[in-house]
């Protein structure tokens, strides 16, 4: 088992991911309990060889069907500890086939494009996000537009208000960026994490969202949590491609029995 730092090129900063490659699939519930006691917001299990890999992602409460920045951990595992002379590598997942490639000290994704829609605004979602947003709109997640930069980075959201917030993964909340084209936070405390520190799928929504807006296809974005990560964005009509950088921050061996 790996953990790696995405979104980042300095330790300590970006999203820990757990990357746990495996000789052969376990039980569902082994692999929950195993990203539970992981405890970081999202633990990869790999299954594979080569650059052909099987891949599914667990937060510490449920399994999830897009994730962002453990797929950017996975290709880092493979490509500095497993097969360092591939720069590409394939991963059949729940959302597809989903492609990463190295491109000197970034690692870029293929990821599908999930546009949101227009959406009504409730009482729930602005008491727990402590401030009205001036756009609502849902995909997977609920998408909360602002106008300024510091009511993402001074938002104090109420976790357990927003846990009210059904039907939804998570509640992204977005603005212009002041140094980069956006900035985003993103809160899932009904998957266990209150605050994901950079969420590469939500930006699978958000970069539609940007591209139209702004009118240009290359985007650069920050996640503004406490630990903070860049992503470089591409709007591809259908697909994206988010590109960002990774560090190892521990390897361990899993002791483990049934």
């Amino acid at each position: 088992m790996f953990q790696v730092n995405a979104f980042t090129g300095v330790g300590l900063q970006g999203n820990p991911a757990a990357v746990c490659l495996l000789e052969g699939w376990l039980d569902d519930q082994s692999l929950q309990k195993l990203a539970c006691e992981n405890n970081v917001s999202e633990t990869a299990f790999l299954v594979g060889s080569g650059s052909e890999y099987e891949l599914r992602w667990f937060t510490p409460k449920v399994e999830v069907d897009l994730c962002g920045h453990a797929t950017l951990a996975s290709g880092f595992v493979i490509f500095s500890n497993v097969a360092t002379g591939l720069s590409h590598v394939n991963f059949k997942t729940d959302s597809g086939i989903l492609h990463v490639e190295k491109r000197g000290d970034l690692l870029s994704m293929d990821f599908p494009a999930r546009p949101a829609e227009k959406a009504a605004s409730s009482a729930t979602l602005t008491n727990g996000l402590g401030v009205a947003p001036s756009e609502v709109l849902k995909s997977r997640d609920v998408l909360a537009v602002f106008e300024d930069e510091s009511a993402i980075r001074n938002m104090k959201p109420d976790f357990q208000v927003l846990s009210q917030v059904r039907d939804v993964l998570g509640i992204i909340v977005t603005a212009p960026g002041k140094s980069v084209d956006f900035v985003s936070r993103f809160f899932a405390p009904n998957a266990g994490i209150p605050e994901d520190p950079v969420t590469g799928s939500a930006h699978c929504t958000l970069v539609p969202y940007w591209a139209a807006r702004l009118g240009k296809a290359t985007l650069h974005a920050q996640q503004l949590s406490d630990r903070g990560g860049e992503l470089f964005c591409e709007d591809k009509g259908e697909r994206i491609t988010i590109s960002g950088r990774a560090v190892l921050a521990t390897k361990a061996e899993i002791s483990y029995s049934s």
